[in-house]
């Protein structure tokens, strides 16, 4: 489905939504599902397309069974307090939402309507839950370990440059995520012999400056970190990567958008699963009582386009091991 009509759908959906409903609540139970993307409704299509592919496979259809109360923070968290304060004032039944900021600013919001992570890193590091076996209080989902990953992009990138000494990470600096990932990081780069150095952006307007300060800096290979906000505008990052001659390594989708190589978790799976929280939740589960699962699908990408315009020979090795080479 292309962008442009996938958002025409919603808003079509969303206009006929209320007579629907009244239409439907005499003969049975209308849910309210609330969800809260932290970037903007067109970002990340094919991950709330899955959950809603999810939804409808378990039976539930917009305007019959469902209404989803979408909210977008278009890449500013400091909006999510206010985003989940309505869906709170709403009384929905349950929250769904993504990444680590997201899912901390619902669990701000509210006690007791459940939470449901499409997505978050690490979620026992980041505090969002009391364990992975049983969650406890009111969120429950899904999670994948971002400090194995990047530590894993690191790797991939010292394969194909043996001779690599520095390595910049591109991350958002308000994403608390990133407070297990780069001892991780430090950790497998003193093993590989690498030193690591930080660029922070917040936005898109920060990104020139950010590999400007890499060119300055001499960085010889960059490795970027999931965050809401850099996936939205992983084609920007790519671009910006290759332009500036450096070999990158990122999720899925940035080795697809022109960075050199992935490793990374299928995120429209995770979303797809993350309706089946919600059809549990709404059949009366608690969350304290859904174990968080782990990803389970991981994928390895390596861009053969973006070798060559880097003049790179890839391992043989790595194009072996590749899920994907895009040629």
């Amino acid at each position: 489905m292309r962008r442009r009509n996938f958002i025409k759908a919603i808003a079509v959906a969303t206009a006929s939504w209320p007579l629907a409903v009244r239409a439907q609540q005499p003969s049975g139970k209308v849910f309210r599902i609330g969800f809260v993307g932290l970037i903007a409704a067109n970002g990340l299509p094919k991950r709330t397309e899955a959950f809603r592919a999810g939804l409808h496979d378990l039976g539930y259809q917009e305007g019959r069974n469902i209404v989803i109360e979408y909210r977008w923070a278009d890449e500013h968290y400091e909006r999510l307090p206010v985003l989940f304060a309505d869906l709170v004032h709403l009384n929905v039944d349950v929250i769904v939402t993504h990444g680590t900021p997201g899912v901390l600013a619902a669990k701000k919001a509210t006690a007791t309507i459940p939470i449901v992570m499409a997505t978050s890193g690490d979620a026992l590091a980041s505090g969002l839950v009391a364990s992975l076996a049983q969650p406890g209080g009111n969120v429950t989902g899904l999670t994948f370990f971002n400090p194995e990953l990047a530590a894993k992009r690191l790797e991939l990138l010292k394969e194909i440059l043996p001779d690599l000494a520095e390595v910049g990470v591109l991350l958002n600096p308000e994403n608390p995520v990133n407070k297990p990932i780069i001892p991780m990081m430090k950790l497998a780069a003193q093993s590989l012999k690498l030193d690591i150095i930080q660029f922070g952006v917040r936005g898109p307007s920060e990104f020139e400056g950010a590999f400007a300060a890499m060119t300055e800096k001499r960085i010889a290979a960059l490795v970027v970190i999931d965050d809401p906000t850099l996936i939205a505008n992983s084609p920007t990052v790519a671009k910006l990567a290759l332009q500036h001659h450096l070999p990158s390594a990122g999720w899925p989708d940035f080795a697809v958008d022109g960075g050199l190589i992935a490793f990374g978790v299928d995120f429209p799976d995770l979303f797809r699963r993350a309706a089946t929280y919600v059809d549990k939740i709404l059949k009366g589960a608690k969350p304290a009582d859904l174990a968080v699962e782990r990803a389970s699908k991981f994928e390895t990408i390596v861009n053969r386009q973006t070798a060559k315009v880097l003049a790179l020979d890839l391992p043989t090795g790595i194009l072996l091991r590749a899920d994907e080479v895009i040629e």
